[in-house]
């Protein structure tokens, strides 16, 4: 999609508080309000936004641990890979499923209420699963998200360069 500036700054803002006023938004990025809105409705139907999320206090909401779960299947077969993301993101206490590279095929972000509730986890909801072969769990003692986020795609006027760079040569 052709970004310019300003979608990047929209995009910038919503990261930092999804929750900004569009008024105070358009103010902060330098454009009318009705624009603002406009272009933030095309930055969600053109999917550079996928969804606008309350961040909770784990500590808030009565979670009192956190852990990395590293997984490792026995064979990489498509209906073992659907079927098991499936089984793990219908779990409330998934966070964030991560499908990787490297020695382990997996990655689970979970929250859970104590070490007993995780223990519990991992075995009626992974030690279960034919599937999986190896499981290596790393308690998380601190979580901070960064509230930047890159952004990589050429803004409108960086792809005109560029064009104009091919003309000149």
């Amino acid at each position: 999609m052709n970004y310019d500036k300003v979608d990047l700054n929209i995009l910038r803002e919503l990261r930092q508080n999804a929750r900004i006023p569009n008024k105070v938004l358009a103010a902060r990025v330098g454009i009318a309000p009705s624009t603002c809105i406009t272009r933030v409705r095309r930055l969600v139907d053109n999917g550079a936004i996928s969804g606008f999320y309350a961040e909770f206090n784990p500590k808030g909401v009565g979670v009192g641990a956190q852990a990395m779960i590293c997984l490792r299947m026995t064979r990489h077969d498509r209906d073992d890979i659907d079927g098991f993301r499936s089984h793990v993101l219908a779990r409330d206490e998934v966070v964030s499923f991560y499908h990787v590279s490297g020695d382990d095929d997996f990655m689970l972000h979970v929250a859970v209420r104590d070490v007993e509730h995780l223990r519990e986890f991992i075995i009626n909801t992974l030690s279960v699963r034919p599937e999986i072969v190896h499981i290596e769990t790393r308690l998380i003692f601190e979580e901070r998200r960064n509230p930047g986020f890159p952004v990589y795609v050429p803004t409108v006027a960086e792809r005109l360069a560029a064009e104009d760079l091919k003309t000149v040569a």
